[in-house]
């Protein structure tokens, strides 16, 4: 797991919604209107158990990404410039140019929940295919009283040719197994966001974004090379080969 690399981005994200420091907290009422379209919530009952469980899972979308860092910028007084630094920063120490990146609320009252191993818990359907976590954060392994919140991410291109998973009009599906609560029983939790494309955060506006291209093009790059590099091995020894095996006929038919 990648993720203690992300620490001090989680920290920055949690201070934002901390102690009232929040941009809610602000009175950011655009703010407020672009959590409510990307933020799915449900709450799970049981009288038997005495308890619920309460998941809440915010999409970072290129708008929310966008809401968040103006609200930000007008709460700071923040420069053009200073706003797009830490745009860069935030975006590149979540590592939102590779991953779909969800924030998870959860609280669970009753009897604790379990869900490790949380990456077999959890899944993201993007369109017909079914992807796992690429990351999440750790403490969603441990036992749950109370509350807890975290990151969870998925792959935003495709494994093999490099190609983004989101690249047009379609339906996101969250689905946790219902066997993380004995408050859920057997039944799953499932939320759905209706994306278009530019949803996704490819048409995430500014310098920062474009230097987010910049380093995610340049390590496409370099894993191309790497391949590359491992292909002409493989072709200068088949080439090998296929000269042995010429001289081996040579040899026979000459005799």
């Amino acid at each position: 797991m990648k993720y203690v690399l992300r620490a001090v981005a989680l920290v920055s994200l949690a201070a934002l919604f901390s102690c009232g420091a929040g941009p809610a907290a602000h009175g950011a009422t655009k703010y407020d209107a672009v959590l409510a379209r990307w933020s799915k919530a449900e709450t799970a009952k049981d009288s038997s158990l005495g308890g619920s469980f309460t998941i809440k899972a915010t999409l970072y979308t290129a708008e929310y990404i966008e809401a968040l860092m103006q609200s930000e910028a007008e709460k700071n007084l923040w420069t053009a410039s200073e706003l797009e630094d830490y745009k860069y920063n935030f975006l590149k120490g979540l590592n939102l140019d590779e991953n779909i990146a969800i924030h998870l609320e959860m609280e669970e009252l009753g009897p604790s929940a379990h869900m490790s191993p949380f990456n077999e818990m959890i899944a993201l359907w993007i369109g017909r295919n079914k992807y796992a976590p690429t990351d999440y954060d750790p403490r969603f392994n441990y036992p749950l009283q109370g509350k807890r919140d975290g990151m969870v991410y998925f792959p935003r291109f495709d494994e093999k040719t490099g190609e983004p998973l989101l690249n047009r009009k379609m339906s996101l599906r969250l689905v946790l197994n219902g066997a993380v609560s004995p408050i859920l029983g057997t039944k799953e939790i499932r939320m759905i966001w209706d994306i278009q494309a530019e949803d996704a955060g490819n048409a995430i506006s500014g310098t920062a974004a474009d230097r987010l291209e910049v380093d995610r093009l340049i390590r496409r790059m370099e894993l191309l090379n790497a391949q590359k590099t491992e292909l002409e091995a493989q072709l200068e020894a088949k080439n090998r080969e296929i000269d042995e095996v010429n001289a081996r006929i040579e040899e026979l038919q000459n005799r």
